[in-house]
């Protein structure tokens, strides 16, 4: 059995053909998509739970790649006090709520998408991310076989066009590398990739009556992409598409980067950001940015470090304003900067639907939680985006560079598309070009799925 596979930045979701139409099938207890995270008690931990998932055969292989890690996850489980078999790892929507309760006692990862082509890793941080997609993979792979019934082995997995803004083909082919091994830990035997947002043009192209050149604007989680395709119904069952490519473009910036500006731009200045130092000295701006730079490994690391530490408690006895550096150090040391984030994302959902809304982030206030509302209006986000959106407009702008010409039509999805602000922004571009909003979430899988059926029936 085959199917689609989108390895999301935001979330997971794999599609199979049912009847001729596709079908989603379901990875969570609400729905078909699963939220792309995990939390561990120690993560090393990780590591044991690919092993405990893999065939005896595969095993065999994996113990010694990861016996320094497997040897710290049976100490973190004594540890700890914690069963041979009691769960210390969790996925998704567990991962979530796990996190939520526990946010400074484990190892959290939120979009692990992102971090992939990312370089200058450890060779230890490699086998970690390799661990978190394969689990990951492991996961997805059996709820979806359970809930079919039937064995998946073949698989066309979702790629953005670029993984990471620097690095290069390099970058590509590492976190492609990642992608197959985990892919097949998991237990698929044939895995092939395809560019998201050209996934996404193969659902669209379904609804064309005529040849057009359709600019596809895939703007999701952890990347923005753009596929200049040549597409109609005469052109929809070819099994190569490269003479109808026009153009690509993409670059590692999406809801993400829309969410951490929005934490910066909304409530840093509540812990401090701005504040003054009776030093005379401006406050630096660097311990907030790394607060919340979720998607960047070297800014958590340096904010996880005792010497972040040390440098928010030096600027706390500074500051003007202690009570908010005072946050900003809770933050710190209970490891917040991603439920921060998170509700920088709920901000931004509700900022979907109306021209202000409001968020309690009380949780960031020491020494305990007590209630603390921040209200946010439209054109503080605006605003807080517009560097973001500056970027997704140069990846358009090269798209149809290559291409050479302008489209007939723009195709935006992806879940930061959703936004109305960014919808807005693009059509003032393009006032002439008809702009269609599709399937935010379900069209990449979707495309993926119908590309898999070309390839492997």
């Amino acid at each position: 059995m085959f199917a689609g596979f989108d390895y999301g930045s935001a979330n997971c979701a794999i599609g199979v053909m049912d009847g001729g139409q596709t079908r989603l099938l379901p990875l969570a207890e609400d729905g078909n998509y699963m939220p792309s995270t995990i939390y561990a008690m120690e993560r090393e931990l990780i590591s044991e739970s690919v092993l405990q998932r893999l065939p005896l055969a595969a095993q065999a292989d994996f113990k010694p790649k990861r016996a320094a890690e497997l040897s710290r996850a049976r100490t973190a489980r004594l540890e700890l006090d914690l069963l041979a078999n009691e769960q210390a790892v969790f996925i998704g929507n567990q991962a979530i709520e796990t996190y939520m309760e526990m946010p400074e006692e484990g190892f959290y990862v939120r979009s692990p998408k992102s971090f992939l082509g990312a370089s200058g890793l450890l060779s230890n941080q490699m086998a970690l991310f390799e661990d978190i997609v394969t689990l990951m993979m492991q996961e997805i792979h059996t709820r979806a076989q359970q809930s079919l019934k039937q064995a998946i082995s073949q698989v066309v997995i979702g790629r953005p066009v670029n993984f990471q803004g620097i690095g290069g083909e390099q970058s590509n082919k590492q976190a492609e590398a990642i992608l197959t091994l985990g892919a097949r830990r998991a237990g698929f035997t044939d895995v092939a990739f395809l560019y998201e947002p050209m996934a996404a043009a193969l659902e669209f192209e379904l609804t064309l009556t005529r040849e057009q050149r359709v600019l596809v604007v895939d703007i999701g989680g952890g990347t923005s992409d753009c596929s200049f395709v040549r597409m109609g119904p005469e052109l929809k069952d070819k099994k190569d598409r490269s003479d109808d490519c026009l153009g690509h473009s993409g670059q590692r910036v999406g809801g993400n980067d829309l969410d951490i500006a929005l934490a910066m731009a909304g409530f840093m200045p509540h812990l401090g950001l701005g504040s003054a130092l009776i030093t005379g000295k401006p406050m630096p701006r660097q311990p907030f940015w790394n607060a919340v730079a979720v998607n960047d490994v070297s800014a958590q690391r340096e904010f996880s470090a005792l010497s972040s530490r040390k440098l928010i408690e030096e600027l706390q006895r500074d500051a003007k304003e202690q009570a908010k550096l005072a946050r900003l150090l809770k933050v710190q040391k209970d490891q917040l900067g991603y439920r921060l984030v998170r509700s920088a994302e709920q901000l931004k959902i509700a900022l979907s639907d109306s021209k202000q809304a409001a968020m309690d982030i009380g949780f960031v206030e020491a020494p305990k939680p007590q209630p603390l509302t921040v209200n946010v209006d439209a054109a503080t986000f605006v605003a807080a985006i517009d560097e973001s959106l500056e970027t997704v407009h140069k990846l358009i702008t090269q798209a149809l560079a290559e291409g050479g010409c302008q489209p007939d039509v723009i195709y935006l999805t992806g879940g930061s598309a959703k936004s109305p602000y960014i919808t807005e922004q693009i059509r003032a571009r393009f006032p002439d070009v008809v702009l269609v909003s599709g399937d935010h979430f379900g069209s990449v899988v979707a495309g993926l799925t119908r590309w898999a059926e070309r390839l492997y029936r």
